[in-house]
């Protein structure tokens, strides 16, 4: 994620939050863009997630994405999370959908819902205060955040705390069969 999109999206937050909503914001610098969720997974099968996710981006060069619009799921009415959309042309449903299908050869069950690329701003506790945040939120529907060029992918890793989730990437895969290529050789 670029320093400009974290920024950018570190000032929305702020704003959102002098609403006083009951939400659960997402440290800009966790904010992030998930391809494929794994639970709980063991030490041995994370080579193999490496190997089909370096499979994968050999297929693709980088590509960009727009980070813009707001929306909630499951709706507005009882909004439950809070996100920004990711938009780009197909390459990024398309590079989802090949890494779900392919991590189904290690026995991850494909996603049953469609993908909507988004990355989580916040979540919502309970109802609290949440009009006045969806006044604000409405104000910057449609606000255009920035861009992201896409030239790898990262394996993370989460530790869940009550202070929040802290990350660690396990593993960055390079878009692209030269560079692939490269990192294969560097082995």
């Amino acid at each position: 994620m670029s320093e400009t999109v974290k920024s950018a999206l570190s000032v929305i937050e702020e704003e959102f939050k002098k609403s006083r909503a009951d939400v659960k914001w997402v440290n800009p610098q966790n904010i992030h863009l998930t391809l494929k969720f794994f639970g709980n997974i063991k030490e041995e099968i994370v080579e193999k997630i490496i190997n089909i996710t370096e499979r994968v981006c050999s297929h693709y060069n980088t590509f960009n994405l727009e980070i813009k619009s707001l929306g909630m799921f499951p709706n507005k009415k009882s909004p439950r999370v809070l996100w920004v959309g990711v938009e780009g042309n197909d390459v990024l449903k398309t590079f989802q959908g090949e890494i779900d299908n392919d991590m189904a050869s290690i026995g991850f069950e494909r996603e049953d819902r469609n993908f909507t690329p988004h990355l989580t701003l916040g979540r919502f506790r309970s109802f609290r205060g949440d009009e006045y945040l969806l006044e604000a939120i409405e104000l910057h529907e449609k606000d255009h955040f920035g861009s992201i060029n896409v030239k790898s992918i990262s394996l993370m890793k989460s530790d869940l705390s009550p202070a929040g989730a802290r990350h660690t990437r396990i593993a960055e895969i390079p878009l692209g069969i030269q560079e692939n290529l490269e990192l294969k050789s560097k082995k």
